[in-house]
């Protein structure tokens, strides 16, 4: 599926502390690598090459939409000699980098900084088709990776499912108070014909809160299309899984920076950080609380509100 010209400009979340996180201890001359494992719109890695010339990235992305939008940047931006982009899932990035990356890194499979920027990418949000999002109608899909003919989709899960599975599911990685309601409805109401799309499940959904419920701050629909995207990509075992094989990639002074977006990844992501520095003396936690955005960001991009940075040193 191509949809570059569709691709929504995504605002990077977080951009300068990111950039200054990450470039903090660059040595100005010397040619160094920045691995960007979800390279979404770009603009990370756009900022990093920007920001300092001898920078060079190797850049990932499980999603063909961000590939092919991102390699037209690249070439635009004349940067096919910069910014190394591959169509693979972060939790591969050491055989990617042992496979392709070892006569370029000096030293071996060493970075200047890694980053990941988790969770779905405006574009995703903002088209409907990708069934990210109940404020558009579409497929009920949610897959980051449509080209893996082994991935099951969000439709699979809500048609196939046993009713304790989902209301496991929906607890599990939404933390949805109303799982068993909602997993209940659905159960029924796919006996009278298969749940295709977004708005179907929304109203489902919807009509599973109590009256007085359903017209409050989150909209009931949030945290049950949230848990069926993490569970469909296994976003949150892949993240934990790979967090301490990004860091053993970094050279000394170098960072990784993981920027996430709700309460589980930020749990893992703290946690995991905080035992690889218990475990491993090479390393340290730069950032003993985590860096949010600023007020005038948040005015600017309101998706920004719930973001949080964390760093990572190895020393």
């Amino acid at each position: 599926m191509e949809n570059i010209e569709n691709y929504k400009k995504h605002v990077s979340v977080l951009f300068d502390e990111c950039i200054l996180g990450i470039l903090e201890n660059k040595d100005s001359e010397k040619e160094e690598w920045i691995a960007d494992l979800t390279f979404g719109g770009g603009g990370h890695s756009l900022g990093f090459c920007e920001q300092n010339p001898s920078i060079k990235i190797l850049a990932l992305d499980q999603d063909m939409d961000a590939i092919n939008n991102g390699l037209k940047i690249i070439a635009d931006k004349n940067y096919q000699d910069r910014i190394f982009l591959h169509h693979d899932n972060f939790k591969n990035v050491q055989q990617i980098v042992e496979k392709n990356y070892l006569h370029l890194l000096k030293p071996e499979k060493q970075f200047l900084g890694i980053l990941m920027d988790l969770g779905v990418s405006s574009h995703h949000f903002d088209q409907g088709e990708r069934g990210f999002s109940f404020m558009n109608d579409g497929d009920l899909d949610m897959r980051m990776n449509q080209v893996d003919e082994e991935s099951i989709s969000a439709k699979d899960v809500i048609n196939t499912y046993s009713e304790v599975e989902l209301a496991d599911i929906i607890y599990k990685y939404g933390e949805e108070g109303f799982s068993r309601v909602i997993a209940r409805n659905i159960v029924e109401k796919r006996k009278e014909a298969k749940i295709q799309t977004t708005k179907e499940l929304e109203n489902i959904i919807f009509h599973s809160y109590p009256s007085k419920l359903r017209k409050g701050r989150t909209h009931p629909a949030t945290r049950t299309f949230q848990a069926l995207r993490l569970y469909v990509n296994q976003e949150l075992e892949v993240l934990e899984k790979t967090l301490l094989v990004a860091a053993t990639l970094l050279k000394p002074k170098g960072r990784l920076a993981v920027i996430s977006f709700h309460s589980l990844e930020d749990r893992i992501v703290k946690h995991e950080f905080r035992r690889i520095e218990k475990d491993r003396p090479e390393f340290k936690v730069i950032t003993k609380k985590p860096i949010v955005p600023k007020s005038e960001e948040i005015k600017r991009n309101f998706r920004s509100r719930s973001a949080k940075l964390r760093i990572l040193e190895r020393i």
